[in-house]
């Protein structure tokens, strides 16, 4: 670990996060939840909102894949993502839900300032983000695709959304 250059629980707990909030919203497998307080933990997100039904730790399908990022990345429930969103906009963030709607921002078109607060929402695995949720939100983003799906799992999705937005402001222009 050392050698790697790895964090302990208490130097990731110390270290300064990126000011991004991943919001989860109805999401019905445990894994997805994992993979992603794994990658809020690569990535040093400040924390994950959970909403709705979606499963919470202490989770054993959550533990499984989030190996441990479960216990280092700050989470928060939410009954409902209105909820969440109430309390983002309170505390200065602005939202935006990742879906493939009209007005969308594609991924590689979206600027944000490198200390502007970001929550990014992603919705359940079949119907995607709530049409309320959207409503509430400051906008969409929409990942591009190439092939036929058109649809990502919601773990590659949040992988790519976070590590452009985290990129963007590492490798900010000077």
């Amino acid at each position: 670990m050392e050698q790697l250059n790895r964090k302990s629980v208490e130097e990731f707990k110390r270290s300064a996060k990126t000011p991004v909030i991943a919001v989860i919203e109805n999401v019905r497998s445990a894994y997805n939840v994992g993979s992603l307080f794994r990658t809020a933990d690569a990535f040093l997100l400040e924390a994950i909102f959970i909403t709705g039904y979606t499963a919470r730790p202490p989770h054993k399908e959550i533990r499984k894949t989030a190996l441990g990022a479960e216990d280092t990345v700050d989470w928060k429930y939410f009954s409902n993502a209105k909820e969440a969103i109430a309390h983002l906009k309170e505390s200065g963030y602005k939202v935006y839900a990742v879906e493939q709607v009209k007005d969308s921002i594609s991924l590689e078109k979206a600027c944000f300032d490198e200390h502007e607060k970001i929550a990014v929402i992603f919705g359940n695995e079949v119907s995607g983000v709530d049409q309320e949720t959207i409503f509430l939100s400051d906008g969409c983003i929409e990942i591009p695709q190439l092939g036929m799906k058109h649809s990502l799992n919601i773990a590659t999705a949040a992988g790519v959304v976070l590590w452009e937005i985290v990129r963007t402001r590492m490798y900010k222009e000077k």
